[in-house]
C-alpha cells in the first residue's frame, strides 16, 4: 500500500499562528489557524480570520469553518485543552494615535455544544468574545498558554517582564480574574519571549524564555526554581517539555539549533541537533510517542527526528516513571543507569525532512487525537498536514 501523501490547505493571506484543537468529542483531526492580513488591521478590506480545519484521513480531504477576527492580526493562537469551543489569540491593536500594541483575548467558537460538524461554508461567522486577558497598563502581551491541568481553568500571559496567572472560569465581559503575577528580575532589563507549561509536577511549574536564557518558575511560590543561562548562542524562540518523562526539556533558537536539557542539571546540555540552516521557530514532542520530535525553521523545512535516547522508551520499552514528589533524585544515578545499557539503546536519527513549504515555517503542531498526524504553517499561509512515515510507525508499534 502506498504511503499517504501530505495535503495542503492554502490561506489567501500570510499567517504564523497554528494550534491543534483539543477535546472535541468526535476525536477529529482539527487545527486552528490565524491570519495576518494588514488590510484587516488598518480598517480597510477584509478582517483577519481564524480557520478551523479538519483533516478527513479516510477521504484525504480537508473541511473548514471560517471565523472573523476583526480586532487585528493573529500573532499567536492557543486552543483550550479541556473545552473544544474555547481559544485565545494574541493580536496587534492599533490605537487612535497610530501606536501598535499587542493584546490577548479569550474567544468562543459560535457552535452549539452538540453541533461539532464542519459545514465547509466559505462565509465567516463572528467569534464570540469571552474576556480580555490584560490591559494597556500591563503592557504588550508576549505569549498566552492554557494550563494542561483538566481540574483548573487557568491561563498565563507574558508581559515584557511580568507573567500573569488568570482564572478564566470567573471570566466576564469585564475581563478574566487575575490570580497572581511574578516579575522577571535580572540585569539588563530582559523581556520575556515565549513560555511552556510543564505537564508534570501537578502542572504547578512553567518555563519561560528571555533572550538566550531559560527560567523555571513555581506557580505556588511565584519564585524562580532554575535558570539555564546562555542556553543558545542567540535568541531562544520556543521550548517544549517531554510529556512522558519528567525534567526533559527541548529548546530551539536563532542559532539554528535544537537543544535538550535536564532541568535538574541546567549547566549541561544533553544533546544538540543541527538540522536547520536558519532560525528554528518551533519544537514539539509527540504527546504519545515522545521519541518523535518535530522542528520548523525559516529554512522552509520541517524535520522529524527520533530521539530515543532521551525518551520514555530509550531501549524499546517503557522506562519506569519517577515519583512526582521525588524532586531530589540525583541526575547522576539516572545518567549511570542509561549509560550502563547504552549498547541496547535505540539510535537517535532523522526520520524525514519535509520540504513542502516555500516560505519560513513558523509553527508545527501534532494532532491531539491522532499521534501520527501533524500540521505545519508557513508565512505565505500554506498549511501542510502530514504523517509520520509508515515505516517509523511500525518500528515503534511492533
Amino acid at each position: 500500500m502506498a504511503e499517504t501523501s501530505s495535503i495542503i490547505y492554502g490561506l489567501e493571506t500570510r499567517a504564523r499562528a497554528l494550534s491543534a484543537q483539543c477535546a472535541n468529542e468526535l476525536e477529529a483531526i482539527r487545527f486552528l489557524v490565524g491570519t495576518q492580513s494588514f488590510r484587516g488591521t488598518n480598517g480597510r478590506g477584509e478582517d483577519n480570520q481564524v480557520h478551523l480545519i479538519e483533516y478527513d484521513e479516510e477521504r484525504h480531504t480537508i473541511h473548514k469553518n471560517i471565523f472573523t477576527h476583526s480586532v487585528g492580526e493573529v500573532w499567536q493562537l492557543a486552543a483550550s485543552p479541556t473545552n473544544h469551543l474555547l481559544l485565545s489569540t494574541r493580536y496587534n491593536s492599533i490605537s487612535n494615535d497610530g501606536r501598535t500594541d499587542m493584546r490577548a483575548c479569550l474567544w468562543k467558537l459560535p457552535f452549539d455544544n452538540d453541533d461539532q460538524e464542519l459545514s465547509d461554508d466559505s462565509s465567516a461567522k463572528d467569534l464570540i468574545k469571552v474576556a480580555d486577558l490584560g490591559s494597556a497598563e500591563q503592557g504588550d502581551a508576549k505569549y498566552v498558554m492554557f494550563s494542561p491541568n483538566e481540574e483548573v481553568d487557568d491561563v498565563i500571559t507574558l508581559g515584557d517582564a511580568t507573567f500573569y496567572l488568570w482564572d478564566i472560569e470567573a471570566s466576564s465581559s469585564a475581563g478574566a480574574r487575575l490570580k497572581s503575577h511574578c516579575d522577571l528580575e535580572a540585569k539588563g532589563h530582559p523581556k520575556f519571549t515565549s513560555a511552556r507549561w510543564d505537564p508534570h509536577h501537578r502542572c504547578m511549574q512553567i518555563a519561560t524564555t528571555n533572550d538566550s536564557c531559560i527560567r523555571g518558575w513555581d506557580l505556588r511560590s511565584m519564585k524562580q526554581t532554575y535558570s539555564i543561562d546562555n542556553a543558545h548562542g542567540q535568541l531562544v524562540r520556543d521550548l517544549d517539555f517531554n510529556p512522558n518523562r519528567q525534567y526533559i526539556l527541548a529548546t530551539c533558537g536563532d542559532d539554528c539549533r535544537t537543544k535538550f536539557w535536564d532541568v535538574r542539571s541546567p549547566n549541561n546540555c544533553l544533546k544538540t541537533l543541527d538540522d536547520h540552516s536558519h532560525w528554528v521557530w518551533s519544537v514539539r514532542f509527540n504527546h504519545f510517542h515522545d521519541q518523535l520530535l518535530l522542528t520548523a525553521s525559516s529554512d522552509s523545512r520541517v524535520v522529524l527526528n527520533s530521539i530515543s535516547s532521551l525518551s520514555s522508551e530509550p531501549f524499546g520499552k517503557l522506562v519506569d516513571e519517577l515519583d512526582e514528589d521525588d524532586e531530589e533524585r540525583e541526575v547522576d544515578a539516572d545518567t549511570e543507569r542509561r549509560t550502563s545499557r547504552s549498547e541496547q539503546a535505540l539510535e537517535d536519527t532523522v526520520v524525514q525532512v519535509f520540504e513542502e513549504h516555500e516560505d519560513s515555517v513558523y509553527s508545527v503542531e501534532w494532532s491531539s487525537s491522532d499521534p501520527w498526524v501533524f500540521a505545519s504553517l508557513s508565512y505565505d499561509g500554506r498549511v501542510v498536514v502530514n504523517h509520520v512515515p509508515r515505516s517509523e510507525k511500525y518500528k515503534i508499534l511492533l
